[in-house]
């Protein structure tokens, strides 16, 4: 079956992996999938990214993070904003702020993926990706 939304696949396969505590996920690779991971990584969500495979087959490793001595999962919610049927545009004054700064949005801007924080301090806007909190 194809995938008409990887990004979708993506997050999905991270919070399903969270929800049941597997320690990695593994995602088809893609630069919009590798930009993603980094900006997850960079703001603390996951720990670690690595490649496996070659060529199409080529697939991300992610290893997710988890706080305290009963595992709780560090991302509890990730929600995509901008789909294929309906693209979400904000310009810097009007990018979201996740549970009031707690969560974070990921941005695609006109300088790369990268975190709401980020942009506002840019001063880009972009397509609104998804919220991760």
């Amino acid at each position: 079956m194809a995938n008409h939304d990887p990004i979708s696949d993506m997050l999905t396969r991270i919070r399903n992996a969270s929800e049941k505590r597997h320690q990695t996920t593994r995602v088809p690779a893609s630069r919009m999938s590798r930009s993603i991971a980094k900006v997850l990584q960079q703001e603390g969500f996951i720990s670690e990214i690595s490649e496996e495979g070659e060529g199409v087959l080529t697939h991300l490793v992610l290893e997710l993070k988890y706080s305290g001595k009963h595992r709780h999962p560090t991302i509890r919610s990730m929600q995509r904003v901008s789909k294929p049927g309906l693209r979400i545009y904000k310009n810097t004054r009007a990018l979201p702020k996740v549970l009031g700064g707690l969560g974070m949005a990921i941005i695609s801007t006109s300088k790369g993926v990268m975190s709401d924080r980020d942009a506002r301090k840019q001063g880009v806007g972009g397509e609104v990706l998804c919220y991760v909190y």
